[in-house]
This record gives structure tokens, sequence and C-alpha cells, in this order.
């Protein structure tokens, strides 16, 4: 394949707009792409225009199989006329391709599949098996990765690459995102007799309080370091003269392995148990998203193979890095938290989800080689 066709492909990607869905059209497409080669695909349909594709290279699943992932939606635009780029036109500029999805990441997108096709085309057959997930919905609750995650699409995995923007660095750790709510259940009363009243607002005070403190004593992650916790959204109250009955709050953790979303569970019970039995507040709990937490040795197999062709293919020395974001390796790992992964990309992170986002065809370029010489090196 040469390198027009190449840019083609990735044209063609960010010129169908999946902006928050419509996952189905890029499937299709990838899915036509792949037939012509060989492959059988599966696209997994479901909701309104939304898809997962599943193709899987090799046949030998009893040895190693090795995954290969990323994302066929992107964020929105914002305000069209804040872009001096159609966002959906695939505009070239010197080495700069403009366009939604252009960073986060059509370009990983695609040069995951060219890889794998040219890999095929050689005449190149893995000693096992390389299976490539595209979900639907990473930017957006990952309804896809979830999806897949509950049908077992990762339990098989020996190593799974995530095609997110890092510039030819090498991400080995990412903290996890955990979303959660806090309702506090009061009783209403006139402001001019709080006393008959139970407030809310206070019962949810009392919770923010022991939250400022609540993580103090976990342990440090060796690669992520502290816990990081925030409340950001407060809901009370419909008039002012009024005790409010009902109150809720939203927060944002991000763990770690060493102290996991299931450790982060059991401390946010913890709180709510000792203060529904201490005051007069009602409180519970919801989880919103739980987004799991990933870290790889930096002397595993797949670091040192990442670390190799990422210096061969871009022609810098890459970096070792962590991020505190989570992708859809967060799903699939949930029943996996040992499985090596690592995040490579084409361009910067910092690329993703701003006006006039662009990645560069240099980097996109070194990136289909990176995935093709990790690809064979795995199975070498």
């Amino acid at each position: 394949m040469d390198k027009e066709k190449q840019a083609k492909i990735l044209k063609d990607l960010i010129q169908i707009n999946s902006v928050n869905g419509n996952e189905i059209d890029v499937a299709a497409y990838l899915a036509k792409l792949f037939e012509q080669y060989g492959f059988k695909t599966e696209i997994d349909a479901f909701g309104d225009r939304r898809a997962n594709l599943i193709v899987e290279f090799g046949s030998d699943s009893s040895k190693r199989v090795l995954g290969v992932t990323g994302h066929m939606d992107t964020v929105a635009i914002g305000n069209r006329n804040n872009w001096h780029h159609d966002p959906f036109g695939a505009e070239t500029q010197g080495d700069r391709l403009y366009g939604r999805g252009a960073a986060d990441m059509k370009s990983g997108l695609a040069a995951q599949v060219i890889a794998l096709i040219e890999l095929k085309e050689s005449g190149w057959q893995p000693d096992g098996k390389i299976r490539f997930i595209a979900t639907a919905g990473e930017e957006y609750g990952t309804p896809g990765a979830n999806r897949l995650e509950e049908r077992g699409i990762a339990k098989d995995l020996d190593a799974l690459i995530v095609g997110e923007p890092t510039g030819g660095n090498i991400v080995y750790a990412t903290s996890g995102s955990y979303n959660y709510q806090v309702i506090c259940k009061g009783r209403s009363a006139h402001s001019s007799m709080p006393e008959r009243g139970v407030n809310a607002v206070s019962g949810l005070a009392r919770f923010i309080e022991l939250e400022d403190r609540l993580f103090d004593n976990v342990p440090l992650d060796q690669y992520l370091g502290s816990v990081k916790h925030s409340i950001t959204i407060l809901k009370a109250g419909d008039q002012v003269n009024t005790i409010p009955d009902h109150a809720e709050l939203r927060g944002n953790i991000r763990p770690t392995r060493a102290f996991d979303n299931q450790k982060v569970t059991q401390r946010l019970n913890q709180a709510i148990d000792y203060l529904n039995q201490t005051t007069d507040y009602q409180l519970s709990l919801n989880i919103l998203n739980d987004w799991w937490p990933i870290a790889t040795d930096p002397q595993n197999e797949l670091v040192k193979l990442a670390l190799t062709a990422s210096k061969n293919s871009y022609q810098k020395d890459p970096e070792l890095t962590i991020i505190n974001g989570a992708t859809d390796a967060s799903v699939f790992v949930k029943h996996r938290p040992e499985l090596p992964v690592i995040v490579l990309g084409a361009d910067e992170w910092s690329r993703a989800h701003q006006v006039d986002e662009y990645t560069t065809w240099s980097s996109y370029f070194a990136t289909i080689s990176a995935y093709q010489t990790i690809m064979r090196d795995f199975f070498a």
C-alpha cells in the first residue's frame, strides 16, 4: 500500500462525522476495507447507529493473543465559527492534517488497520492471533468497550496496544477514572423554623468535610503516585426560604493500582455508613463511571518492544511516561488487572479535543511502521 492510499484511508475516516456516535459508518468503511484484503470481520451493531468492529488475524488462539484497540467516535466540534479548517474536511497544510479526530484517534485507528493489512499482504502470519478491536463511545461512557468486556473480548489477551495519541512516546501507566454521586435526603421545612426540618445541604457538607481527608492514608502507587480526588458538582434547593430535603454532589477520583476502584468504593461507603449511623442525615452512593487504572512494568517485554520500534520509526528517543486519563483499556482490564498495556499513537495527547485539531503526516506514517514492528516482534 503506497502512502497515497494510506493517506486516503485516514482522510476518509475524518470525513465521516462520528461525533459522540455514528460509529456504524466508520465500522462499515473499515470492514469493507478489511474484506478487500481477505479478512473476516464482525460488526457488533447496537443502539442508535452505534457499533463495534472486531477483526482477527491468525488462527491459533491457543498461543499468544495480541490485542490492538482504538475508538471510532470523536468529541463534539464546539463552535464551528472558531475553526479555521473544516472539522470534517480533512484538509492538509504542510505536514499537518486537520479535522476532528485527526489526533484522537482516527490516525491511530487507521495506522492499526493499515499495519494489519500490510503484514497480511507481505505473507507474514502471527504465531498466534492478533485481535483488532474498534469501539463505540470511548469519549462518552465507553458503552462499546463495556459491551465487549462483558462478552469476554479481553479474557485471553496476552497484551494490548492502545492507539491514542502519544507522539511516539510510550505510556505504560494510566490512572483510573471513577465518577460518583452522593445523594442526601433530609426533611423540608420553612426557613423560619429550620429546627423542624433536616437540611440536606448540611448533610452533604458533613460528607465534603470527610472526603477532604478520606484518602490521606492510602498507599502511594510506584508509578501513578497518590489517589487524586475532587468534588466537582453540587445541586440543592429550589427556594431560598425553604429547607432543602434533597441535595446531591458529584465527584471524580483517579484510582491507582495500589488503591484500586474496589478500594475506593469501600472507602466511600465507609464514610457514608458513618454519617448515616451518627447523624440524622441519610446519604447514598451511586457509581456513575468505573474505569480502572493500568500499570505495566517498564521492564515488560511489550514496553521494550515498543521502545525499540518507536525509536526506529520516529527517529527519536521515545519517553516512557504516564497519563492521568482513562482509555478503553481501563474497561478491558476490569477483570484482567495484570494485562500488559501500552498506549502508543501519532502526534501529541495535547492535540486532542482542540479547535483545529490536527495530526502530522510524518507521525502517522511512523506510527504505521511502529505498529508493524511491534506486531512482528511480539510473535518472534
